[in-house]
Order: C-alpha cells, then sequence, then structure tokens
C-alpha cells in the first residue's frame, strides 16, 4: 500500500517539479474555494472524530486542537489563498560565477522532492501541509493521527479533486489512512521514495521518527517554551504576555510551559501572574519560595520543569540573577521559544546573545512563532535542530539547491 503510494508520488513529482508558478497558484486557489464550499462536508467528517475523542476521554485542550468550525476553515482556506501571493522559491538563481575556464555555473533553488509528513491531531496541519508542498514544487504523503482520520480524508478528498480539476496530478497529495504504528514505521523507511521526512507531533511521535528513521528528517521540536521575568521588567507587561503565552491556546508547541522570575521582585509579580492565570484556572507547579509567596501551589518536580504539558498547567522556578535563569532554561529548553521581560538593554542583549533556541523574545508572546506571524504563509513546523533549517519551515525551507553548469566544450 505505502510503496504504491510513493510510487505514484514519484510519477506525480515528475510534473509538478516543472510546473509554472501560475499553474501552483491555480491549483492553490482551487483547494482555497473548494474547502469553503465544502465546508459542511469537513464539520460533519470532524464531528465523527470530535465525538470518538469525547467518549475516549481526551482532555479538552486536545480536543480543541481536534476542532474545525466554520470560522478555522475559513482561516485555513484563507492561508491558502495567502501562500498564493508569495514568492515561488523554486528556480531562483541563488548565486552564479563564471570561472576562469570559462564555466558559469550557477546555484538554483529546486524542490526537496516527496516529503513524508507524519503528524497527530491536528487536521489543519493537512492543509497547510499540502499547501506549502504543493507551492514549493513537492508532492506530499501525510499520515495523520488515528484522532483525526475522518477529518484527513475528507481535506485529503477535496483537495485532491480541486488539484486534478486545476490541472496537476492529485497524487502530488496523498494521505495514508492505515493510522497504526506500522505504517508510520514504514513511511520512515521509503528510501527510493520519500526524500524528507517532516514529523508534527509530541516528543514520543519525534523522538521515534529521529530514532527509527531511514530517511532524512527534519526534526520538528516540541514546545517546554520559558517566559522569565527579570529585576527590571514591567510587571503588569510580564503578567500580559504570560497569560496571553500560556492560555490562548494552550495546546500548541509555542504556548509557554515555564515560568522563571526573578527573586527580587517575586512577591510582588507571582501574585499578578497567578489573578491571571487563575480566569483560565491555570494550575501551577512551583519549587518552595514559590509555594511560600503562592500558598496553595502544587510543588514542581524535575519532570515538571522540562515538560511539555500542552495544557493549563505551569511550572515556576525563582532565580537569583539572570545568569541562573539562562542556566535554568538551557537545562530544560527544547530549542523551540524562549522568552525575556525586562526594559534593561544589558539584560536583553545576555539573554540573546546566550540562550540558544530557535526563537528568542524580548517583551513579546512565545505564541508569535508561527510561520504566519513570521510573514512565512502557514507552516509546516517548527525546526528545532540547526540542519537543514531551523524556526518556522517556510516556502524557502522546504527546497533544497541544485548547481547549474553552462559551458562550451570544457574538458578537465
Amino acid at each position: 500500500m505505502l510503496t504504491e503510494l510513493g510510487k505514484r508520488a514519484k510519477s506525480a513529482q515528475r510534473k509538478l517539479m516543472t510546473a509554472s508558478s501560475g499553474e501552483k497558484d491555480k491549483a492553490l486557489l482551487a483547494i482555497a474555494d473548494a474547502l469553503e464550499a465544502k465546508t459542511a462536508y469537513i464539520i460533519a467528517a470532524n464531528e465523527i472524530d470530535i465525538a470518538a475523542a469525547k467518549e475516549k476521554g481526551m482532555s479538552p485542550s486536545m480536543i480543541d486542537r481536534l476542532s474545525l468550525s466554520e470560522t478555522r476553515i475559513l482561516a485555513i482556506a484563507d492561508s491558502v489563498r495567502q501562500i498564493t501571493k508569495l514568492s515561488d522559491p523554486c528556480g531562483r538563481i541563488l548565486s552564479g560565477e563564471k570561472r576562469p575556464n570559462g564555466l558559469v555555473i550557477e546555484k538554483v533553488s529546486v524542490p526537496l522532492g516527496v516529503i513524508a509528513v507524519i503528524f497527530e491531531a491536528r487536521p489543519n496541519v493537512t492543509v497547510d501541509a499540502a499547501a506549502l508542498c504543493l507551492k514549493a514544487g513537492n508532492c506530499v504523503i501525510l499520515r495523520g493521527g488515528k484522532e483525526a482520520i475522518h477529518s484527513n480524508q475528507k481535506l485529503a478528498e477535496i483537495m485532491r479533486e480541486a488539484v486534478s480539476r486545476s490541472g496537476l496530478p492529485g497524487d502530488c497529495i496523498q494521505l495514508v489512512e492505515d493510522t497504526s504504528r506500522a505504517s508510520a514505521e514504514a513511511l520512515m523507511k521509503m528510501n527510493g521514495y520519500v526524500d524528507v521526512l517532516i514529523p508534527r507531533g509530541g516528543a514520543g511521535l519525534i523522538r521515534s521518527c529521529v530514532e527509527n528513521a531511514s530517511v532524512p528528517v527534519i526534526e520538528t521540536g516540541t514546545g517546554n517554551c520559558h517566559i522569565y521575568v527579570d529585576k527590571d521588567a514591567d510587571l503588569t507587561m510580564a503578567a500580559d504576555i504570560i497569560f496571553n503565552a500560556k492560555t490562548s491556546r494552550p495546546s500548541v508547541c509555542n504556548a509557554c510551559e515555564s515560568l522563571v522570575i526573578h527573586r527580587s521582585i517575586a512577591k510582588e509579580v507571582l501574585p499578578l501572574i497567578k489573578a491571571r492565570l487563575d480566569e483560565k484556572s491555570v494550575v501551577i507547579h512551583g519549587d518552595e519560595e514559590t509555594a511560600a509567596i503562592l500558598p496553595g501551589v502544587l510543588p514542581a518536580t524535575e519532570e515538571d520543569y522540562g515538560k511539555e504539558y500542552l495544557d493549563y498547567e505551569i511550572s515556576v522556578k525563582i532565580v537569583g540573577d539572570i545568569d541562573e535563569a539562562i542556566e535554568h532554561i538551557m537545562k530544560y529548553t527544547s530549542g523551540h521559544s524562549e522568552c525575556i521581560v525586562t526594559e534593561n538593554y544589558s539584560a536583553q542583549r545576555q539573554f540573546t546573545d546566550e540562550v540558544d533556541a530557535a526563537a528568542v523574545y524580548v517583551n513579546a508572546s512565545t505564541r508569535f512563532t508561527d510561520g504566519g506571524e513570521f510573514g512565512f504563509g502557514a507552516e509546516i513546523g517548527i525546526s528545532t535542530q540547526k540542519l537543514h533549517a531551523r524556526g518556522p519551515l517556510g516556502l524557502p525551507e522546504l527546497t533544497t539547491v541544485k548547481y547549474v553548469i553552462h559551458g562550451d566544450g570544457q574538458i578537465r
């Protein structure tokens, strides 16, 4: 079954890689129109997944991650349209040089080829990944989680039909409908058919792909994102940023999971932060100093400091200075997004210089680590590795290069 998908993807890739920008944008606009036109069908399929999730006792935050409403579908369609307004990343001459022997050597951006994406209970990823891959001239094989299978089947069906109507091969978008662990493991080893694998999900999924895949992997990381409130912070600003970063959508990877607070302002700022987090009933896990200031908080363990909660929970650590804060963050960071809240320029520079993460913020919510917010359109994931890309994976990151050499008979 998977081998057949791989063969069809490779066949479609030969046509897609030479498609013009206009042809690809036509297909993307057809997808956006079709998603809007068939919103009711998508919601009906999604309701089956939601009902099953509730029956299995899935947490409210994870159900939110799984849910598709009319508003969300319209937003997904709009993000597809936004991708058509972005420059085609393929066919760009990145550099060129005429050598002393007369050879003209050009470095040109080209599609990666066939990209496999393994992801969990977020059906919006089905569309985001397909649209970005198509714009960058790549075929995509999608393997979502069982929690979203009915939603993903409907979305893939709609997109494939739309692409076919536009004149490009529908097989440039394919869905693995077998959601067993075996199918994921097989996809990880499809050398000869899959050029790159991108896992998007929790720590277990990503670790499994990194450890078991024989095809190249772009590791998208979990988000144990920290916010450090420095001694020179605007405390009201800090509380507002933390409230947004933790509660606006706790089930996503750019949500804040851990707070680090300077000891000199802890007694003043922690009650402000707790008052805001209480609005959403956020559970706080704190160290002994935090518990002395906020009676009733749960004790924080080593596991808490390294945990991506993806829910209305957060850990708190009180430190004596910025050096201790950075040391704590670098011990537990997942390399995703880290933030400092301070009015002190020297502290800002030290934090941005010394914290090693894909995105480092000064006085802003970590929730901005997103392809759309960075101006990339939709994004296929947040890479926390350093090769071949880091941060939001937009269109340029979905290409590679080849060298084109022009001569007039040179031999060596």
